[in-house]
């Protein structure tokens, strides 16, 4: 145990580094910093159990910053206490190619958990998190799966809608390995909390089935007593509400909005170290003794360490925890044959079928829906449910709360040990896109069913027709789209995301019958797998290339058909993943699209489809809102129909 002068002092430094550095950058924001450094000394030399020289030890707790702005606290932790992280590093804070980015990003920076910036991420992180640790401390035991998850969240974070809805199911799951450290300084960028923020918050998490506590964040004998009595509860998440000063120790910027988002000046961090007893004329400085007792701290975590290593090593079942750690096994999977059929079967329907024959040889499948799994086919046959009281089973229910949702995934793959799916209607991907953007930029195992993937819902009319989501999904880097157009490239979607470990992979599927293709005439379904593929070439002279996806395949089969017989040599590419097709290089690309026009068709906006079919070519889609009606009734009235593509084909060959 530091001395109080010694805590004192290691608390000054941390303040030091976060106003130097924001300093030099001329960015960045030190009074976030400023304020929780008593409350992030505490945690971090009295609780989390960690090891700078292996980052990635699977049982050490988890600590996220949900309060990304405040990144320079994060990083200044990070090279005390011994991790991968030089004084040069922060140095060079926000500036190109650093490893000390503005906002905290995993895998740039060794130590940082979780990409946190956009408020109430990293909060609902941080649930996904504790709600892995839960699932893998029931199968393993507390010998190989015994950590705590922590955080430091702020305002803003629980302003944001997602922080309730994430808070919500932590509190009807009962995690009670999940301590969030609230900064509650009462200011935001505009200034005073009172100006939009005035609700009970204890009570609020109270209601929400959290074990609340109020403690003044710059007492470190209250706090080091409250996250003890937190940790006492584990049959209720924890929330400390820590009363702290924004900016602490800034003379004329303490408790201002001013010390949010801006570096403080050299004149007021001159006055703020001579009030702190610190060497103004000193830049980054690190007294040897601080330095000392901060890497002295972790001592005792690496014989933890050691102690783990251990028991994994005499453990029975080391080669399965090694197998739920490592990538999904995708060998022992009896992946199910569809054979040809007219009528054919829904894509969210063969996609329940190729999710259970994976589940069952894939063990880290673990997953569900947003109140929607009987409709998305995202139930896991004969397994039972996760409750607050049973985590035996594999099938999650999220309820009505998508944000989050998607965001819980994130903080599961990011904790290891699962490779989760979730699922809703792709029209309320946009309820999850800041989280499946953050999937993406994580490059993290995420695999997202949307199905009801078209204006071929029908009746519930346009509110619930996705027109152009389709696209904005391909818009996000790293995400991964794929729209299967039978039961066959469904299963081949399905073996894409689980082989792909290094992003997200979006399912979109139907919720009609999508008839399942005769594959001894056309191209097999292993195509599916290079993003686009020549399904049927052209008779004769190859004159045009229809290139669709998903369901409007069929369609232009069907509209080749009469093509062919009046003469037009005509191509199908069936075209399920723009992003890996993408990926491949011009000569495979052009092989696959020939030189002649193009026409693509897909239920969707025609907006992005000038990539594939250039200048010369044209597109069958949606460039307006759905309506209510039959399905069919909409497609044809939209201009899905065989003599309306003909019609489009035949005025590109004119």
């Amino acid at each position: 145990m530091a001395t109080d002068l010694l805590a004192r002092q290691s608390v000054n430094t941390i303040k030091g580094l976060a106003m130097d550095a924001v300093q030099a950058a001329n960015s960045g924001h030190p009074g976030m910093p400023m304020g929780m450094a008593d409350t992030a000394y505490v945690l971090w030399t009295q609780f989390l159990k960690h090891d700078p020289a292996d980052p990635d030890w699977p049982d050490r707790d988890r600590f996220v910053l949900s309060a990304g702005h405040g990144s320079m606290l994060l990083y200044s932790l990070l090279h005390l206490t011994g991790y991968d992280l030089s004084l040069d590093d922060l140095k060079n804070f926000r500036q190109w190619d650093s490893r000390t980015p503005g906002h905290p990003e995993v895998g740039h920076t060794a130590g940082v958990e979780t990409t946190t910036g956009p408020l109430g991420q990293g909060f609902a992180n941080g649930v996904g998190m504790a709600l892995g640790e839960r699932y893998l401390r029931e199968h393993f035991g507390r010998a190989l799966c015994d950590h705590w998850v922590y955080a430091i969240v702020s305002d803003g974070d629980l302003m944001e809608g997602i922080s309730s809805e994430a808070a919500s199911i932590a509190g009807h799951l009962k995690l009670g390995r999940l301590v969030y450290l609230y900064d509650d300084n009462s200011i935001t960028i505009d200034g005073s909390t009172d100006l939009s923020f005035t609700e009970d918050r204890a009570k609020r998490f109270e209601a929400f089935g959290w074990h609340v506590q109020t403690v003044d964040g710059h007492n470190h004998e209250q706090l080091a007593a409250a996250i003890t009595a937190a940790k006492a509860v584990e049959d209720r998440p924890s929330m400390v509400i820590c009363k702290s000063h924004i900016g602490h120790g800034s003379p004329n910027f303490e408790d201002s909005e001013k010390s949010h988002g801006a570096p403080l000046g050299e004149a007021e961090i001159r006055l703020t170290k001579e009030g702190l007893g610190m060497d103004p004329d000193a830049h980054f400085a690190i007294p040897g003794d601080v330095l000392a007792h901060m890497r002295s701290s972790v001592d005792a975590h690496a014989e933890e360490h050691r102690a783990w290593e251990a028991r994994l090593s005499e453990s029975a079942r080391k080669d399965e925890w090694s197998q739920w750690h490592a990538a999904p096994d995708l060998s022992a999977v009896e992946w199910p044959a569809f054979p040809a059929d007219a009528k054919g079967v829904a894509s969210r329907k063969s996609s329940h079928k190729v999710l259970n024959a994976v589940a069952a040889a894939v063990p880290q499948i673990l997953g569900g829906s947003a109140d929607l799994a009987g409709s998305n086919g995202s139930m896991l046959t004969g397994e039972a449910g996760i409750g607050p009281d049973s985590f035996t089973g594999r099938n999650l229910f999220f309820g009505v709360r998508e944000h989050a949702m998607a965001s819980i995934c994130n903080g599961m793959a990011l904790h290891g040990g699962t490779v989760p799916y979730c699922a809703t209607f792709l029209v309320f991907h946009d309820y999850m896109r800041p989280a499946v953007r953050l999937a993406g930029l994580m490059g993290q195992q995420v695999i997202y069913l949307y199905t009801h993937d078209s204006i071929y819902l029908g009746e519930d009319g346009p509110t619930h027709q996705p027109i152009e989501h389709l696209m904005a999904m391909r818009l996000i880097p790293n995400l991964h789209v794929i729209r299967p157009a039978d039961a066959n490239e469904t299963a081949e979607a399905w073996k894409m995301a689980l082989a792909r470990t290094d992003g997200p992979t979006a399912l979109a599927l139907s919720r009609q019958n999508l008839p399942t293709l005769d594959r001894e005439v056309l191209a097999p379904a292993v195509g599916t797998a290079k993003g686009a593929y020549i399904l049927a070439e052209a008779e004769g002279d190859h004159a045009l290339t229809l290139i669709a996806s998903g369901s409007e395949v069929s369609l232009a089969l069907a509209a080749r058909d009469v093509l062919q017989a009046a003469g037009t040599g005509t191509r199908v590419v069936s075209m399920p993943c723009w992003e890996v097709f993408a990926a491949q290089d011009t000569g495979s690309r052009s092989a696959v699209l020939g030189s002649a026009p193009r026409v693509s068709i897909e239920a969707g906006t025609t907006q992005g489809w000038e990539r594939w079919v250039g200048d010369n070519g044209a597109s069958v889609g949606v460039d307006r809102f759905g309506a209510s009606a039959p399905g069919n009734v909409v497609g044809d009235q939209l201009g899905f129909s065989v003599d309306n593509v003909v019609a489009v084909a035949r005025s590109v060959l004119s």
